[in-house]
């Protein structure tokens, strides 16, 4: 009895497993086989006698499969922290589940694009298949991914997240006038505190918050201060000025889900790469995600500023408060935010240096794609591909012999194996060179 009424309750912390363990497990498992699957084949399939992830065009979808995984496992082990400790956070594992499965589906579309017929074709060779048609179950189960976006994430959180908002609920259902004048005054002074640190932190760029950290990813520790202080005073201001029509406002909610969750991404980012030694061959990596969840909190604040006051009123006052604050909104606010942008997505010349580290078959790969079963087994076709990978790696600088052999006419030019064998002919490659090519070959 003692339960009754609890129900919700129960069921979002039942649903923390899943959330936080289960579904982020598979999404950064599948994100991993992809990374380590695309990184090979972009090695080893050539055109036009290049490996195809030198082409740009290709380096695009590589750099956020790669770049992605880092984040998600970032995600997965910072929430995962907190169910360690017996902590049963529903907003955060209900981030966790929503954005892994996301991100995954958008890692297995670029991983299909970059494996071309290779995934297409069904058989024991094709190992992104499978995962492709698996990936809406992830999408689907334990709360429909729209659902959570819309009206689970921000939603549930901002009452109960919010330091003195469901304390005011709470008081006046208790008819407890004292303590809601408490909450009430709280809010005022914490709704001021926050409009001038927001406005602040906007004109300087995040440049005047302190923090014990001088590293090399402190502007990102300001651009989050910078963020949340945006976050705050605009949430806020939809609880004040939308009441309880916000919760219709699925659109404007889910923005305030993206925000909230990409701020969250990054924070975990951020502790990532300082629990694990701040390695510098992770730099790049790091650096890839916060700037993509920087650019994912701008877009949803443009959206925010475009749309939050933009709808259709009754009355002839709501229309004239409405008309007003969405022209002050859009025109002002909207404008500030652009012109003040908090971030902007990765260049391509990070892409190139993300992309660069995982196409080195070594230490570095490995790590990046630990916990999933790599076989050794070379007729096994993740062995295969580990193994043709490294292979290719190594006649690269055998290749290289003979296009410079070529090239000062001590081999006439040929195609293929022809080529190769009048290299070593000619002593341009030893027999063990000659090998080791054709092997790769």
């Amino acid at each position: 009895p003692a339960g009754a009424g609890q129900g919700w309750s129960m069921l979002m912390e039942c649903l923390a497993a899943g959330r936080g363990i289960s579904l982020p497990a598979q999404a950064v498992g599948g994100a991993k086989l992809a990374t380590r699957v695309c990184s090979a084949h972009s090695v080893i399939r050539q055109q036009f006698g290049v490996s195809i992830g030198k082409f740009e065009g290709v380096e695009e979808p590589l750099a956020r499969i790669a770049g992605y995984t880092y984040g998600l496992e970032a995600m997965r082990k910072f929430t995962l922290g907190a169910l360690d400790k017996g902590i049963k956070p529903p907003v955060i594992t209900a981030m966790s589940k929503y954005y892994s499965t996301e991100l995954a589906r958008t890692i297995i579309n670029d991983a299909m694009d970059v494996m071309g017929g290779a995934a297409i074709s069904m058989g024991p060779r094709n190992l992104m298949g499978q995962m492709y048609i698996a990936t809406p179950i992830g999408i689907t189960v334990e709360g429909a991914n729209i659902l959570t976006r819309t009206l689970i994430i921000f939603g549930q959180g901002a009452l109960r997240a919010h330091p003195y908002a469901f304390a005011e609920v709470d008081t006046i259902g208790k008819v407890d006038v004292k303590g809601f004048d408490a909450a009430f005054f709280g809010h005022i002074g914490h709704v001021v505190r926050n409009a001038f640190r927001s406005v602040i932190l906007s004109a300087t760029r995040g440049y005047v918050t302190y923090f014990n950290y001088s590293g090399p990813l402190k502007l990102y520790y300001r651009r989050l201060s910078w963020s949340s202080a945006t976050f705050a005073i605009l949430a806020d201001l939809a609880m004040g000025t939308l009441g309880g029509s916000l919760k219709f406002r699925e659109k404007i909610t889910g923005r305030f889900a993206d925000i909230l969750a990409w701020m969250y991404i990054a924070t975990a980012t951020l502790r990532r790469w300082e629990a694990e030694g701040q390695r510098k061959e992770d730099l790049p990596y790091a650096k890839f995600v916060l700037k993509h969840a920087l650019s994912q909190i701008q877009k949803g604040f443009d959206g925010i500023f475009d749309n939050m006051y933009n709808v259709e009123q009754k009355s002839t006052v709501e229309k004239m408060i409405f008309g007003f604050l969405n022209i002050v909104f859009k025109e002002v606010f909207g404008i500030w935010s652009r012109m003040f942008s908090i971030g902007s997505h990765a260049s391509d010349h990070l892409q190139h240096v993300v992309v660069d580290k995982i196409l080195q078959h070594g230490e570095f790969r490995d790590r990046m794609t630990e916990g999933i079963y790599i076989p050794k087994d070379i007729n096994d076709q993740m062995g295969r591909l580990d193994h043709a990978m490294m292979m290719v790696q190594k006649s690269e600088v055998i290749e290289r012999k003979v296009r410079d052999a070529v090239r000062k006419k001590t081999l006439a030019r040929k195609k293929g194996p022809e080529l190769f064998t009048d290299a070593q002919a000619k002593g341009v490659i030893t027999p063990a060179e000659y090998a080791l090519w054709k092997e790769a070959a």
